[in-house]
């Protein structure tokens, strides 16, 4: 069995932790408590390989605070959440990816899999960031691109998917896979 470590990255409150306990428990927390750093295991079939799936979950980040680089040991692939509902954790992404580029030590981004999730995406009286606007600037890191919600589990399955294809060397051009 294959063993794949996922990191979810992103701001405070985006549903990080909730996206990880749905997908790892089929279980949505609608409260919100503060994370530190917790680790969950899934074992699932992948392309009709079995996988166990260990996903960190990262305490919540902003422009002066980044994910720990002792976080990022043996890290395979990374998740990079905002909310559809706070313009601030979407103009993160982009700095957030950036700071794991410079952690791993490399400027370019091919062999670092990564995936946008723009998620909260059932709240859409609230959307502040359009579906467009998280497309493209996946299209720019050269990164997939999921919207996800967590409340309704849309999409929670096919973002760790498309993150471990990037990780297992998908065929796909990541910079063209939209997932909406």
């Amino acid at each position: 069995m294959k063993s794949r470590k996922v990191a979810i990255v992103g701001a405070r409150s985006v549903g990080k932790s909730s996206m990880s306990v749905k997908y790892v428990e089929d279980q949505f927390v609608e409260d919100y408590y503060p994370t530190i750093s917790a680790h969950y295991t899934k074992t699932l079939t992948f392309r009709g390989a079995p996988f166990e799936l260990e996903i960190v979950d990262t305490a919540g980040q902003d422009e002066f605070s980044m994910v720990e680089e002792s976080q990022l040991i043996g890290i395979h692939g990374y998740m990079l959440v905002y909310s559809v509902t706070s313009r601030q954790s979407f103009e993160l992404i982009e700095l957030i990816r950036d700071k794991i580029l410079n952690a791993v030590g490399t400027e370019d981004p091919s062999g670092v899999p990564m995936v946008v999730v723009g998620n909260k995406c059932d709240l859409s009286m609230q959307r502040v960031v359009s579906t467009s606007e998280g497309a493209a600037l996946a299209r720019a890191l050269h990164c997939p691109f999921v919207e996800t919600s967590v409340k309704d589990n849309l999409r929670i399955a096919e973002a760790f998917e498309a993150v471990l294809a990037g990780i297992e060397g998908a065929a796909d051009t990541p910079s063209k896979c939209v997932i909406v």
